[in-house]
Order: C-alpha cells, then structure tokens, then sequence
C-alpha cells in the first residue's frame, strides 16, 4: 500500500500563495533546499494534482532545465479535474503529461484507490484549493512542508479548511543554509 505524501512550500506566516495566488517567493537559490525538494520529487511513484496546477505544470516542465524537470517529466502523473480528458488539452504534445491519468470521481475513494497500489509513495502538489481538500477529507498520510524566511501578512493558507483540529507529530526536521526548514509531519 502506498503512502500520501503533500508537498508545500509555506511562507512563516503559514500561507502557501499570497492573497492572488501568486507564489514566486518560494523559489530561492539555496542549493541544498533545491536538492532535498529534487530527492522528495523522485521517491514517489505517482504525482498527483489539481487542474489548475497541471494546466499550469504541463506546459512548462517539458521545456525546463530546472533540477525539478526530469522528476516531473519522468514519474507518471494524475489529474483531478471534473472536466474529464478535456483537462489534458494543457498537456497537449507535452511528453510524460499527456499520458496523465485523468480522475474525476469521489476524492476519497479515487484516493483510496490510488493509495492501494504497490511502490512509492504518491506525491501530491498543489494548488491551494486540491491541496486544502486533501487535507480537509484527512487523506494525507504525510506533510513535507518547507517553510520559507518570508512573512506575507496574508494569503492562502493550506489548513483554513480543517473540520477539527490535525494534531500531527514531527518526523523529522532540516534547516538550510538560505534559511528555509523542511518539516516532515505525520498525522496523530
């Protein structure tokens, strides 16, 4: 059986994107944040993620020579859009996302579906609303969360959509040289 990973970048103030979605503060130059994000990005064996995120992924990992391309591009991906197929149009010609897997039923059960399978764990990315759902149906079996030397006064913020109170335990914690921590939680 295979394990729900959510990975978020998060501002100190707790806010996955600022108050328009925006969210180029978190992409700093610190080598070794770089490399722990790369390391997480390859051990999964499935990415997951919302339309918005995958139209906005799909077209742009494929041309990309950043450290995090060839993860994206090489593991397989799915999509949670009610839209159906036409979601894939984001996709079209983009090799390792046209061949997406596109979902559209219940959250919980295509999630216990997918987490049924053999491997690697899945790797889940935002955006903020796919994210906030996951989250909220208590579909995630681990947070990695890096937060980031930045304070944005407001924004999005990834728990606003709890039914209750997550207690989660630390697993595991590791600061970087530019001053963004990785924390690794699990939930209680």
């Amino acid at each position: 059986m295979r394990e729900l990973i959510l990975k978020m970048s998060m501002s100190l103030d707790g806010f996955v994107s600022d108050s328009e979605g925006k969210n180029n503060w978190m992409y700093g130059s610190d080598p070794e944040a770089v490399a722990f994000g790369v390391e997480t990005t390859w051990n999964a064996s499935l990415h997951i993620m919302g339309s918005r995120s995958f139209a906005v992924m799909a077209p742009f990992y494929p041309s990309s020579d950043i450290p995090f391309a060839p993860p994206m591009n090489q593991i397989p991906k799915a999509v949670f859009s009610s839209r159906g197929p036409a979601v894939l149009a984001a996709a079209k010609g983009a090799p390792g996302w046209a061949d997406a897997d596109v979902i559209g039923g219940s959250l919980a059960d295509e999630i216990g579906r997918l987490k049924a399978g053999e491997g690697k764990p899945i790797l889940a990315h935002g955006g903020v609303s796919f994210a906030q759902n996951l989250v909220a149906a208590g579909l995630v079996d681990a947070f990695v969360l890096t937060v980031h030397p930045i304070a944005l006064g407001t924004g999005r913020p990834l728990f606003s959509s709890l039914p209750a109170p997550l207690p989660l335990r630390l697993v595991g914690s590791r600061a970087f040289p530019g001053g963004a921590v990785a924390q690794v939680y699990r939930p209680r």
